[in-house]
């Protein structure tokens, strides 16, 4: 497969078919550099796929110039909504704003309050993520999104300090033991509260269904079978995610810990902390969200009655959502 293949509209440029493909994919939905993007280069990119679809493309563009322009369009705008989404909430702004999150969630020696704060401010900016990268076909209103956004921070909270304290009363554990042991509690508090998160701030698209298109892009019907397999999708994801992210650098900073340079200048040992939390989220997000592609299909005989008669067709596809 070449580089840049012959310019496909809303097509991903790598093969879904295979997780190398999908991986490649969203290393691209990720690119932090379109982060930078100035609404003038947004604006040329639309415009230049506005006139692919119209079939007046100027004799000169090439393949290369409409898939970087697609790629800037899907980073910013949401492809239900047609709205920009918000920097901090992009999938490219994941990694970079979310990073010192890690890194706060993974501090030793942590108080009732910090684990509190960190717990708190992780799944705030996970509940505006999800929110924002929902499937968007049909529309949540801001009472449900509140809903969903408090459920999601107190079970976090909840499971991240009931873990706390439980290890605290363990008295068979030595100080050393406890402190390592702690420095895993994040990670069974963050996968399972991303996993409500996620059900809660989409919970609505189960009880109302998600649109079902085929393969020219046409709403064939509205599906809650459809609704249930995206959010099941999307909540593997996000067991996945954090494994990387919270069980990497509690193993890689206990080793590195007991360096003499660190030992020996322990105002290192922060900055080198956040530099292997950046590399475990960076490592950790394409390869969660690589498990399925984003546009995803589906048999019709799995999906409801009036929606297997209303096509001749095998398969359909939804939006996964990220």
């Amino acid at each position: 497969m070449t580089e840049y293949p012959s310019f496909q509209f809303g097509k991903p440029r790598f093969s879904q078919d295979t997780f190398v493909g999908r991986f490649r994919h969203f290393l691209d939905v990720i690119d932090p550099t379109t982060l930078f993007v100035t609404q003038k280069q947004l604006q040329e990119s639309v415009e230049l796929l506005d006139a692919f679809k119209r079939g007046t493309l100027p004799p000169d563009v090439t393949d290369m110039q409409l898939w970087k322009a697609q790629k800037l369009k899907q980073a910013i705008i949401h492809p239900d909504t047609g709205e920009q989404i918000l920097m901090p909430f992009r999938m490219s702004g994941f990694i970079p704003f979310g990073t010192p999150v890690v890194v706060g969630l993974l501090l030793p020696n942590q108080t009732l309050l910090s684990t509190i704060f960190w717990q708190w401010l992780n799944q705030s900016h996970n509940a505006c993520v999800n929110y924002c990268n929902r499937n968007a076909s049909k529309p949540t209103s801001a009472s449900k999104f509140l809903q969903g956004y408090l459920g999601a921070v107190t079970s976090a909270v909840s499971i991240a300090v009931g873990l706390n304290v439980l290890i605290q009363k363990a008295e068979r554990f030595s100080p050393a033991s406890r402190l390592l042991i702690q420095r895993f509690i994040p990670f069974p508090a963050v996968a399972s509260a991303n996993v409500c998160n996620v059900v809660l701030m989409r919970h609505s698209e189960l009880s109302e269904g998600i649109a079902v298109l085929d393969d020219d892009g046409n709403v064939v019907g509205t599906s809650k079978v459809a609704a249930r397999h995206a959010l099941l999708e999307t909540a593997l994801t996000r067991v996945v995610l954090p494994m990387p992210i919270l069980l990497l650098p509690p193993v890689i900073m206990a080793y590195l810990e007991k360096l003499q340079v660190l030992q020996r200048r322990p105002r290192l040992v922060l900055p080198v902390h956040s530099l292997v939390c950046l590399a475990a989220f960076g490592l950790a997000l394409p390869l969660a969200i690589s498990l399925f592609p984003q546009m995803s299909q589906i048999s019709v005989d799995r999906l409801e009655p009036e929606i297997a008669m209303a096509t001749d067709l095998t398969t359909l596809t939804y939006n996964k959502g990220l």
